[in-house]
């Protein structure tokens, strides 16, 4: 299966946890990859300067920052505490967002962003009953 064949079946709507979300119009099943993120490649020093400004959309592959805020779809994932998503890197180190878990159409796709502060924030099931 192509790598990117999934991706044409997401589609960005309004979301229950924050602004815009990307859904599954299909039952993905767990370990299904469902995109290669791709977006610009930046240096450290400018992946600093633009989460400075604001931009939240920027991705680390061990390797590289991936600013990934002038895309269709993978700037619209949502942080979930109880995230259906993961984010692995696949053999020529490309970032490749796969099902975690079994998904049902119409389900948003979700991760766990992974860094301290979005837990203060989060207003998951998980963390407001912590």
């Amino acid at each position: 299966m192509d790598e990117n064949y999934l991706e044409q079946l997401l589609t960005v709507k309004d979301s229950g946890i924050h602004g815009k979300g990307l859904f599954s119009t299909i039952n993905i099943s767990e370990g299904d990859k469902i995109l290669v993120i791709n977006g610009e490649i930046i240096s450290e020093d400018e992946c600093i300067k633009r989460e400075n400004e604001g931009n939240v959309y920027i991705f680390w592959n061990e390797d590289s920052y991936i600013d990934t805020s002038m895309t269709d779809k993978i700037k619209y994932i949502n942080h979930n505490c109880d995230f259906n998503c993961d984010v692995v890197d696949d053999a020529n180190n490309n970032l490749i967002l796969i099902a975690y878990r079994d998904i049902n159409a119409g389900e948003e796709l979700t991760i766990d962003y992974g860094y301290d502060e979005i837990y203060e924030h989060c207003h998951c099931k998980n963390c407001a009953e912590a």
